[in-house]
């Protein structure tokens, strides 16, 4: 497998133990994640090569957070480190249904003082074949988006596919930038879209309903708009409440339109980093197998990252092909 690239915020999770509030608890449990690291560390899990860029804390938190990439066998080598402190996130996890709620604490991290000359791009994407982005990374700072975009310039330059996450949280764009200028820029150097129709709606500026007749046609004029895109895929999300959510999946690859069956998760352990884990099972998928059956691949592992603690999905290659094959029981292996 080609080695894959994600550049990104990496952050400390606080969380009670549990699904208790903060005043109710006196102890908190850590994890890593960032919706970039969170691709990488699962496709890593997969059996893929992946590098991670950053710009992380130059001290024991930091350390702590480069040796964790490190356990996962994602190459550290183009990470810089800054004397701001690693960005923090506190979660309280819901149940039922009360809904789960997060505050940031990021805006003068250590990915805050990213620069593209911190970045050496060249030697960066020596080995890539791929590139993965999302819509955080431009959102948080102006440092962000220039040393994303470059990064993503050299990147079509040298013929690398490139999928786009441009997840849009309108609370994140505070230091000036346009967010839908901004992230249609980096659309234009993208091959591969991951996202649904608020994402469509956002950078295209219009009012697609969520059917299925809406998606394919917002996924025509996407793919209209930005020529070098080719494939548009959609994970859905019911809520049923916070403890039960239904996930499936729909793409239009500028040919055919297909959606998988709904995957019942009837008793969430851990929401953060699903949306994250389709994006790995699609991309690892894409690498494997065809559009369709990479679209199930990412499906599951994104059902099956509802099942563990913490921002990254752990789940193996032969656990998520167990669920496309039926094993949905969770019966006791021996």
């Amino acid at each position: 497998m080609s080695q894959i690239i994600t550049f990104g915020e990496v952050l400390m999770r606080l969380s009670p133990e549990g699904n208790k509030k903060f005043i109710q608890s006196n102890t908190l449990e850590f994890y890593f994640g960032g919706t970039e690291i969170n691709v990488g560390i699962s496709i890593s899990n997969f059996g893929g090569k992946v590098k991670h860029i950053t710009c992380i804390s130059d001290d024991f938190i930091g350390d702590t957070a480069i040796s964790y990439l490190n356990k996962f066998d994602v190459d550290t080598s183009s990470i810089v480190r800054s004397s701001r402190p690693l960005g923090v996130y506190f979660l309280e996890v819901g149940a039922v249904m009360r809904p789960s709620s997060i505050s940031y604490n990021r805006s003068h991290s250590s990915f805050s003082e990213i620069q593209p000359a911190m970045v050496n791009w060249e030697k960066s994407l020596e080995d890539a074949n791929w590139f993965h982005w999302t819509g955080i990374t431009p959102a948080l700072c102006q440092g962000g988006f220039d040393t994303l975009r470059e990064g993503l310039k050299l990147a079509r330059k040298k013929g690398i596919t490139v999928t786009a996450d441009p997840t849009y949280r309108n609370g994140l764009w505070k230091y000036g930038q346009e967010p839908k200028e901004a992230l249609c820029e980096l659309l234009e150097y993208s091959t591969i879209f991951i996202g649904g129709i608020n994402e469509i709606n956002e950078v295209l500026g219009t009012d697609f309903t969520y059917s299925n007749d809406d998606f394919i046609e917002a996924s025509k004029q996407l793919i209209l708009r930005f020529p070098s895109i080719t494939k548009v895929f959609d994970k859905i999300r019911t809520s049923v409440n916070s403890s039960w959510h239904k996930i499936r999946a729909r793409m239009w690859n500028g040919q055919e339109f297909r959606e998988t069956q709904d995957l019942d998760i009837t008793h969430v352990v851990d929401r953060i980093g699903t949306g994250d884990a389709f994006a790995a099972g699609l991309i690892y998928g894409l690498q494997q197998f065809d559009d369709y059956k990479s679209m199930e691949f990412a499906s599951a592992a994104c059902a099956l990252k509802h099942t563990y603690e913490g921002d990254v999905n752990f789940a193996t290659v032969k656990e998520v092909m167990a669920i496309l094959e039926g094993n949905t029981t969770g019966r006791l292996n021996r």
